[in-house]
């Protein structure tokens, strides 16, 4: 009996480690009643980046807006860190009976959601797409191999041992090309301050090494891309997002003109009338 007890105390300690690993590996703020959408922010940005949205949309819809751990003030989890945050948002639609949803990505978060798209055992209704590529080490390395990628490499232990003064100079510098107005430039420099090292030096290698491109063959729902001209300008952006997504079937690219990365805080107007109406195509 006393064995039968040990092992039984054991059960649920293993699985109450693995609920609180998933549970900690996203955090979700829901408001708003209606179809779902769940909003998923690009790396380093909190789930606040969507507050305007979620604002004039949550009359008319249930709006579920995550944000991922080691940012926007979270706790970090272990790694791989990527694996953990997709399964995690898998497990919450399932949780919370969310199948038909639409998401909402922007960057890392409209790549997480074309995975998302590729699961069997979910139906979703929609993605839309914001700034996002299924494979953004693809563009960063012409030679790309995923499995060349590595949290030990000389770039990572330079990141890790870099100075606070010096992070923060490098991600005023990055900044500066992520939108176009200023006052959102230092909400963006803000956020990549608040970001645990750790997990923004090895979370971006998961990042890198995701490559959805050849599961994009499995994407059959309406998805629309929103991707900003600046700085490469539209001939090019046209390009790069026709050759990342030539395996998807069927999608609609919309051009963000004038704005850089983040569309929706640079052209909200604009990006809310997109939104209505992408969300009332479905209707």
């Amino acid at each position: 009996m006393k064995k039968i007890a040990v092992t039984f105390i054991a059960l649920i300690i293993h699985f109450s480690m693995h609920a609180n690993l998933y549970g900690q590996a996203i955090h979700v703020e829901v408001s708003g009643k209606g179809h779902p959408i769940l909003f998923i922010p690009g790396f380093t940005v909190p789930g606040e980046v969507w507050e305007p949205v979620v604002k004039a949309l949550e009359s008319t819809y249930e709006c579920h807006v995550i944000t991922l751990a080691g940012f926007g003030g979270k706790e970090p989890i272990g790694f791989p860190w990527l694996p953990q945050v997709n399964e995690a948002i898998k497990d919450y639609i399932v949780s919370k009976d969310l199948q038909g949803a639409t998401i909402i990505g922007h960057s890392l978060g409209g790549t997480v959601a074309t995975w998302l798209a590729t699961q069997s055992d979910l139906s979703l209704a929609q993605l839309v797409l914001v700034d996002a590529l299924p494979a953004a080490g693809a563009l960063m390395f012409p030679d790309f191999n995923p499995d060349n990628l590595a949290y030990e490499s000389p770039y990572n232990k330079q990141q890790l041992d870099m100075t606070d003064a010096a992070f923060e100079q490098m991600a005023t510098f990055m900044s500066k090309g992520m939108s176009i107005k200023e006052a959102e430039q230092k909400r963006i420099h803000t956020w990549m301050l608040e970001a645990d090292r750790e997990t923004y030096v090895y979370g971006y290698t998961d990042y890198l090494k995701l490559d959805m491109r050849e599961g994009l063959k499995a994407i059959s729902i309406p998805v629309t891309i929103i991707a900003a001209t600046n700085p490469y300008g539209e001939a090019m952006v046209r390009q790069t997002y026709t050759g990342q997504y030539a395996n998807l079937n069927d999608y609609s690219l919309v051009i963000a003109e004038d704005s850089a990365h983040f569309v929706m805080l640079d052209k909200p107007d604009w990006f809310m009338e997109q939104i209505q109406q992408i969300l009332a195509s479905k209707k």
